[in-house]
């Protein structure tokens, strides 16, 4: 075989070698100042200066000789070149060429930090090291990837998954990112909550910290505060459940009833999504607060004295249900309309009423719904940050503690991992109990065959109470959105009512120059700011996630189901939690990201990544194996099936990942309060800073600007996508679809 026709069945191995040596030689081995997103080190003493030179440079000037090992690792798979893939020689030389290197990246990175050595008995072994190192840079990521791919290659070439190198690098791949950014960060939370004042561990400090009654004091059942882990239990418990009867109400009117006006009642349940977190406390607070229109009326009306009755735990459940009830919808709208209508003709031909038809058939089969709908609730009232930050009172929640932990001026790392224990136990808790109440029992109600069925109407007795909850919570829902576009175009709220846009104004002013238009407005900074970061994050998001669907529903591998757990850990890890845990784990070397636009990509990505992988399952799901068999056999790789055929055939589902992650990505404040910075300052975070400050005319008008630019990215999403029906799904007396 010519040396040429050897280079041609290699494409990809020469691909990693040459990046792995690029990683090495040419590009800055620590992390720059400024971050990944800086390129200054271009004109500034680049290749040679300390701050910004290659590892090959470095080790050159005889400095940091503890990376000169790497050089043997890279050297390793020329050495398979000339062989072919069903050699031994090239899957053993290429795992240990990923292995040594992978590893002894790691090893290195994690023992030498910023001040030496990390660990006392490596410097009782070698001695002061003298030296120090930062970050990871260009340099070492490329580096430490093409070290990863070249091991999947190797186990690939053994004969993994039938030597099928994409789908291999793509599980070794998802593998490395989910234990970088999920499983490592909680870890280290995890220890820091037994680390003393002086960096030793004991678990006497982790006790400590764990029974404080400021965590479980029980003092409310005798007039005292109760602690902040029982409220935060006991709030979520409540807002799960209200939330899924809720959502249960509007989507039985949606798809059980004969209403007008259902389009404009999905359109309502959109709202609060796109709606930053914290913003209809903000509505509440111009409804109920102690200058609240409404306190008012009724403290003229009754010649009483106006309360702060809202502050506590009332206002932060209002807030919660206002804002969780769409979600709870959103699920509950699939799986109500996913029940066979032909099992429900089939209970009614056997003579069995309405209400026993919904009773005994429908209610069961929404089951999966019903859990999904109330752990999502319960989970997102565990994590939210917004509303009780504003309502709180002297209601003690488990985020809020968390972040004055924190950002507080006790600073107490500990107590903030103790915490964010606790409130990751309630949420696993919450999954396992959901798993036991399901059990094993199948709700399978479309099968493959036709189904052209019609579900029936809702029964008399349940229609009017379902409609009544439905109409008057929707209309509590419009009045608040009122409020809030009324109160950013007021002077001062409760003091001075006269129309103004001067908030506006303040925020997003614009002066056009000769040199061009200069963004004058206060808020455009973390705007712009906001939407780069969303604009990164979600293409990413939808990447990774629809990757790892694939991997999931076409592929048959070790570990699968762990491998599925893994990915969907971030769904029950609340922000709260993410955002303490990457503080504790970026903040030094390896991987120090802390304070750079980078920590708030990676945390937008791992946190919405399930919503990406559900979507792309769903469809997935729908596709027959029969079309990747085909792509197979007409000797096509993985990567070109997965490419050339399943990609074109999930675009709604590759926008609907987009989209979602690019909204909550705009929209969430419990991960991103602890992440920002003053270089990189979010938008949600700006508006909780005014809220602070009590101007929440300016918090009011820059949430209902966001709120605009929400409407557009999903008004764009159902231009896009559209809606697509199957068999004769609408009700009688409407027109069916052809």
């Amino acid at each position: 075989m010519t040396d040429k026709a050897t280079k041609m069945t290699h494409p990809v191995l020469i691909f990693w070698i040459i990046a792995g040596w690029v990683g090495f030689c040419l590009l800055p081995w620590y992390m720059v100042d400024g971050g990944l997103w800086s390129f200054e080190w271009l004109v500034d003493g680049y290749p040679f200066d300390e701050d910004y030179a290659p590892a090959a440079f470095l080790i050159g000037q005889g400095e940091k000789l503890w990376l000169a090992p790497l050089l043997i690792t890279l050297s390793l798979p020329l050495l398979v070149l000339p062989r072919a893939k069903s050699d031994p020689f090239f899957a053993r030389i290429l795992i240990l060429s990923g292995a040594l290197g992978f590893g002894w990246l790691i090893a290195q990175g994690f023992s030498i930090g910023i001040r030496g050595f990390n660990f006392a008995w490596l410097e009782a072994v070698f001695g002061e090291l003298g030296d120090r190192q930062f970050g990871m840079g260009y340099g070492a990521m490329i580096c430490a990837t093409s070290f990863l791919f070249l091991l999947t290659q190797g186990i690939a070439a053994r004969g993994a998954i039938n030597g099928d190198v994409f789908v291999v690098s793509a599980i070794g791949g998802v593998i490395t990112i989910v234990t970088a950014f999920v499983f490592f960060p909680i870890a280290k939370m995890l220890f820091a909550a037994f680390v003393t004042e002086d960096g030793a561990y004991s678990v006497a400090v982790f006790f400590s910290k764990f029974f404080d009654d400021r965590l479980w004091g029980l003092g409310c059942f005798w007039g005292a505060k109760c602690g902040a882990a029982w409220n935060s239990l006991f709030l979520a418990i409540l807002v799960g459940f209200i939330t899924t009867v809720l959502g249960l109400c509007f989507a039985l009117v949606v798809t059980r009833s004969g209403i007008r006006y259902k389009r404009a009642l999905r359109a309502l349940t959109v709202l609060p999504i796109i709606t930053p977190p914290f913003v209809i406390g903000l509505a509440l607070i111009l409804l109920f607060g102690l200058s609240g229109s409404v306190t008012q009326f009724f403290a003229e009306l009754f010649g009483t004295q106006p309360t702060r009755w809202l502050y506590g735990m009332p206002g932060i459940l209002i807030a919660q249900t206002l804002a969780f009830t769409p979600i709870a919808f959103l699920v509950l709208i699939g799986v109500v309309e996913g029940v066979s209508p032909s099992m429900e003709e089939a209970a009614q031909t056997l003579r069995a009423s309405r209400w026993q038809t919904f009773k005994t058939v429908s209610l069961p089969l929404m089951r999966p719904g019903l859990a999904n709908a109330f752990l999502l609730g319960f989970i997102e009232s565990m994590a939210d940050f917004g509303n009780p930050l504003v309502l709180g009172g002297n209601f003690d929640v488990l985020s809020t503690e968390i972040f004055f932990a924190i950002v507080g001026a006790q600073y107490d790392q500990g107590r903030a991992a103790v915490l964010a224990m606790v409130l990751l136990f309630f949420t696993l808790s919450a999954f396992y109990a959901q798993r036991i109440w399901l059990g094993k029992k199948s709700y399978t109600t479309v099968t493959g065959k036709g189904d052209a069925g019609v579900h029936p109407l809702m029964p008399s007795g349940l229609s009017v109470p379902v409609l009544v909850v439905a109409l008057g919570w929707g209309l509590f829902t419009i009045i608040v959105y009122a409020m809030i576009v009324y109160g950013s175009v007021v002077e001062l709220w409760g003091v001075n009512n006269s129309l103004t846009l001067k908030h506006y104004v303040t925020a997003f002013s614009v002066r056009f120059e000769e040199e061009g238009i200069r963004w004058t407005g206060a808020a455009w900074d973390s705007f712009w700011t906001t939407i780069t970061i969303a604009a990164i994050a979600a293409p990413l998001t939808a990447a990774v996630g629809l990757v790892t669907a694939y991997l999931l529903t076409r592929q048959s591998f070790a570990g699968k189901n762990a491998f599925e757990f893994g990915t969907m850990l971030s769904f029950a890890i609340p922000g709260t939690v993410i955002g303490v845990s990457y503080i504790l784990a970026f903040n030094v070397p390896p991987i120090e990201i802390t304070g750079t636009g980078v920590i708030l990509v990676v945390s937008f990505i791992f946190r919405n990544m399930p919503v990406g992988v559900r979507a792309g399952i769903a469809s997935m799901s729908q596709l027959d194996r029969s079309l990747d068999e085909s792509s197979l056999t007409l000797g096509a790789n993985s990567w070109q099936t997965f490419r050339n055929i399943i990609l074109p055939l999930l675009r709604p589902a590759i926008l609907a990942a987009l989209v979602y992650s690019f909204v909550r990505a705009m929209t969430a404040i419990s991960a991103v309060i602890f992440l920002v910075s003053a270089e990189y300052d979010m938008a949600t975070s700006y508006i909780i800073g005014r809220v602070e400050n009590n101007d929440y005319g300016l918090a009011i008008a820059y949430s209902t600007t966001l709120i605009i630019v929400m409407l557009a990215a999903v008004g764009l999403l159902q231009l896009l996508v559209g809606r697509v029906q199957i068999g004769r799904r609408t009700l009688l007396g409407t027109e069916t679809s052809p």
